[in-house]
């Protein structure tokens, strides 16, 4: 006979446990085909980008080169999020351009080196995630005001001339262009611009086909192939030779703008980094896909990559190195598993630059600019604008977007924070409060803040509340500071006194719950939902002195006056109560419709509500000891009762559940008495147990239910529970385990693989046990009539699930439980539930 459960350091199948290596063999570095996949796309996007902003900076442009090569190998090496792609800063375009015009571009290449040890020093000092306390309006007016400026540099461009200085600059010389047109240029940067706007609305199979193209390479290879064929005039991609590539210099001009430069590149670069970070997060969580585990972003590492890379790229003659929003977002759609995907991106753009030279010498410059443009469009997005508006945030949006295009990045920035602050501060400070009467009801209405400041108009509008009366209060704000709630706290004391009451709402007119009274003002000392202890109450509490003097002791235990009971009902019914009141109304208007059959363990601790987060009218609940479903014909002999199938039934036939779950738990104590039951118990023809065999479950389920721990068997169990290893010849309870027995012949059998939890093995018999015995009971399930049925017809799903009570961990059935193949060869895994991304932390 086999073992109860697998030896330690057993596998099914005599494999490899999960994450461990064949002894003596190195692993090797395995690159996914999704990554390899992933790294082509990404570079036929990354490499007219970084063209394209290379000639909008005005840089030589094999910077931009340089730059995608060094952000995809040394950020993809170091950086803290896998998917995310850096390369040619699109949001240090203006910033890049205006150092180049004003030091020339060696020195700003060493600007960019000096920008990237600032990163790496930000990085040693863990202040990555403080670039996420800027208000969303500025930094998305930051960026907006950035693709402003941009669009109307390389406006000029597609026009056939030259950009000018400053966004102010070429507002004015537009008329001038417009009325000077190179129709050759015009007519490329159509072209570019249809293409790149149609390729994605492409209709059918065919827009699914042509569509694995990206849309930024189609509309530049279109571009130069007609300029090509048509043989125009222009002017088109020069790459010099590496041999006379530039390399920076020592920088040199006054200090203070040397440091404001850095200083600036650091901060849009930073921002910029950690911003896409963040939404390649949200990216990878949308994608949903389970098989895949993608660790979230470390912002401190990513900076230090971020910071390396601007380092390595300013070195090399390149530009200064953020991560991309396109880029990424084409990373993350493409199927990119891992960092190789990144770093595979860059070695495609080095192996170009190196031995695509001509190739990309036919690109016109004209295209490039078209390209930038429209990107640089696409930066000032409608639902960024809608946001703020939605979160009355637009003149800070505005104003940083005017100042960045008027003035600069950096003082477009410092505007930006100066308007926020005032705005907060204008909040802050204005607060409306009314008071009006409706149904016989005061009701006092505070949007706003309540600070301080707004105390004396509270406290004039509360004492125009008549004594005696019906209150409510409804606070529409997110701050109430001591002040206020002095004069709240002291009102309401008053009025209660009076004779009044005093109801306390949020904007939306749900009740606020009131502060937990003192524990002398409380009918029991545990509090719902609070770590439990079986609510072991019996301190003695000293009560208030009564009318004739005389002061007394009341103990607050569950002996008393209805004890646990009753105070918890009268919980219920003073906070729960009100909440569920309109619910529960509808559900008896209409009666209970619940999606789920839901059996599972009389055990105490499991808390189904909780657990699977369901309310009223979700899920019909069976439990009995053990979860067992016994087969039909089986339960009702002997006299007993056939609750298990009626239940069924009911729920399959007259409430049409769709799905019906079998919920196991660790440390069960059916399961221990299972198991320590002698031989001669498990004949499944006995039919009845010995009184050992009885004392010994009952000793099994009571040692289980109060410690967890694994139960004495054989006769000492007995006496521990009767007194006498003899005590009992019959009982319900070994009848009713008699139900498990296949569950028990089952884990024993060499016919069946084992149950297990994935990643890891059972931890013991118990839970062997635990795990096969929900597996057993979803075979007796489809024995039933009405489930064999329904499943039939494809209307109905069966689902296996483990509870580890310890762990607070739900673990389900990879399957239904029913083997695809031979009852050999089936696999037998259950997955640990992960939490939600609605449920994560925000990055």
């Amino acid at each position: 006979m086999r073992p109860h459960g697998p030896p330690p350091g057993h596998t099914p199948h005599g494999g490899t446990p999960p994450g461990d290596s064949p002894p003596g063999r190195r692993r090797g570095v395995r690159i996914a085909a999704a990554d390899f996949s992933a790294s082509i796309s990404v570079f036929l996007i990354a490499l007219p980008l970084s063209l394209g902003i290379a000639l909008a900076t005005g840089a030589p442009l094999q910077a931009g080169l340089v730059a995608a090569a060094v952000g995809g190998l040394v950020v993809g090496r170091l950086g803290g999020t896998p998917l995310q792609v850096s390369g040619p800063a699109t949001g240090l375009t203006v910033v890049t351009a205006a150092l180049i015009q004003q030091y020339g571009w060696r020195t700003t290449c060493a600007i960019t080196v000096l920008a990237g040890l600032t990163q790496l020093g930000l990085s040693a000092l863990r202040v990555a995630r403080s670039a996420l306390a800027v208000s969303p309006a500025i930094v998305h007016g930051m960026l907006g005001g950035i693709g402003v400026a941009i669009a109307l540099a390389q406006l000029h461009i597609v026009l056939g001339g030259s950009p000018q200085s400053s966004a102010v600059a070429n507002v004015r010389a537009l008329p001038a262009q417009l009325a000077d047109l190179h129709p050759a240029a015009v007519t490329v940067s159509a072209l570019t611009v249809g293409v790149l706007l149609a390729w994605p609305r492409i209709p059918g199979r065919t827009g699914r086909l042509v569509r694995k193209v990206p849309a930024a390479l189609a509309a530049v290879a279109a571009a130069t192939a007609v300029a090509a064929v048509a043989g125009l005039s222009l002017d088109r991609v020069d790459l010099p030779s590496w041999s006379s590539h530039t390399l920076p210099e020592l920088p040199h001009g006054p200090v203070l703008g040397l440091i404001a430069a850095v200083l600036t590149v650091t901060l849009v670069g930073s921002v910029e980094s950690l911003l896409s970070a963040v939404a390649v997060d949200k990216l990878v969580a949308a994608r949903k896909d389970p098989d895949v585990q993608i660790p979230r972003a470390r912002l401190d590492r990513e900076l230090t990559g971020q910071g390396a890379a601007n380092v390595v790229s300013g070195a090399l003659g390149g530009l200064p190195i953020a991560g991309g929003g396109v880029r990424s977002a084409a990373n993350v759609a493409a199927g990119g598993v891992s960092r190789h995907s990144t770093m595979l991106h860059g070695l495609w753009v080095a192996v170009a630059a190196l031995f695509l030279v001509s190739v990309l010498d036919l690109i016109p410059l004209a295209s490039l600019a078209a390209l930038v443009m429209v990107i640089g469009i696409q930066m000032v997005k409608v639902t960024h604008v809608r946001s703020v508006r939605r979160n009355r945030e637009l003149p800070v949006y505005v104003g940083t977007l005017a100042g960045v295009v008027f003035t600069g990045v950096l003082e477009g920035v410092a505007l930006g924070v100066a308007l926020a602050v005032a705005v907060a501060l204008h909040r802050l400070t204005r607060t409306r409060i009314t008071l009006d009467e409706r149904d016989g009801v005061q009701r006092l209405r505070a949007r706003g803040q309540l600070t301080f400041l707004a105390v004396p108009r509270l406290s004039r509008l509360l004492h125009q509340v008549p004594q005696g009366s019906d209150c409510v209060v409804e606070l529409d704000g997110s701050f109430i500071d001591h002040a206020a709630y002095e004069a709240l706290h002291d009102w309401q004391v008053a009025h209660l006194a009076q004779g009044g009451t005093v109801e306390f709402t949020g904007g939306s007119g749900d009740r606020i719950a009131e502060p937990a009274e003192p524990v002398a003002q409380s009918s029991t000392c545990c509090r719902p939902w609070t770590p439990w202890r079986n609510h072991h109450c019996g301190d003695p509490v000293e009560q208030p002195r009564t009318r004739e003097g005389k002061t007394g002791q009341r103990w607050v235990s569950s002996r008393v006056q209805g004890g646990q009971l009753a105070s918890g009902l009268g919980s219920f019914q003073r906070n729960t109560a009100p909440l569920v009141r309109a619910e529960l109304a509808r559900l008896a208007r209409e009666g209970q419709q619940p999606s789920q059959l839901f059996l599972t363990c009389a055990d105490s601790r499991l808390v189904t509500s909780m657990i699977t987060a369901s309310g009223p009218g979700d899920l019909f609940t069976v439990r009995n000891v053990g979860n067992l479903v016994p087969l039909p014909g089986e339960e009702g002999a002997e006299g007993q009762d056939e609750s298990v199938a009626a239940a069924i039934e009911y729920a399959v036939d007259v409430l049409q559940v769709e799905s019906i779950t079998i919920c196991g738990h660790s440390g069960c104590g059916a399961m221990h008495a299972l198991l320590n039951a002698p031989a001669e118990a498990s004949e499944a023809a006995e039919p009845a147990a010995t009184g050992s065999t009885t004392s010994a479950a009952l000793a099994a389920l009571a040692a289980s239910a109060t410690t967890g721990a694994p139960a004495t068997t054989g006769p000492t169990a007995a006496t521990a529970v009767t007194g006498s290893p003899t005590a009992l010849r019959s009982s319900p309870l070994t009848r009713w385990l008699r139900h498990g027995r296949p569950s028990l012949e089952r884990m024993r059998s060499h016919d069946h693989a084992w149950a297990r939890i994935s990643g890891r093995l059972p931890a013991d018999a118990v839970e062997q046990l635990c795990l096969t015995n929900v597996v057993q009971q979803l075979e007796h399930l489809r024995a039933h009539a009405a489930v064999a049925r329904r499943l039939a017809e494809g209307r109905l799903e069966l689902h296996g699930m483990y509870f580890h009570v310890g762990e607070a961990q739900a673990y389900l059935l990879a399957s239904d439980g029913s083997p695809d193949g031979p009852s050999d060869t089936s696999d037998e895994v259950f997955n640990r539930v992960a939490p939600t991304a609605f449920e994560e932390s925000r990055a």
